[in-house]
């Protein structure tokens, strides 16, 4: 089983900045192909925000290209999601996000989410 707790949000002016943060707690034998957060404001549907994978390669939603940045720190299995300029469009729930297999299962893929970390900006 795999675990994703979201910690960072909260209420920011806009033009603020915040960074997420996201602990994994992973089962022995479950590798990560990649992680991610999405976002969900209020009546929309979740979307990506940005993306890792196993590899580094990075993928971002145009709308938060040039202020976002996802990064990991595999030695304390955490992913980080710093979030500049922002504006009161980024408010929404904010989901971290993981895409692995278990040695046990090497042909299928497991999704995982967080319980996600509101982010409100406004004056």
């Amino acid at each position: 089983q795999v675990q994703l707790v979201e910690s960072g949000g909260g209420l920011v002016q806009p033009g603020g900045s915040l960074r997420l943060s996201c602990t994994i707690s992973a089962a022995s034998g479950f590798t990560i192909s990649a992680v991610g957060w999405y976002h969900q404001a209020p009546g929309n549907q979740r979307e990506l925000a940005a993306t890792m994978t196993s590899g580094g390669a990075t993928v971002y939603a145009d709308s938060v290209k040039g202020r976002f940045t996802i990064s990991r720190d595999n030695a304390k299995n955490m992913v980080y999601l710093k979030m500049n300029s922002l504006i009161p469009e980024n408010t929404a729930v904010y989901y971290c996000n993981v895409w692995g297999e278990y040695e046990s299962s090497p042909l299928r893929m497991y999704n995982y989410w967080g319980q996600g970390t509101q982010v409100t900006v406004s004056s």
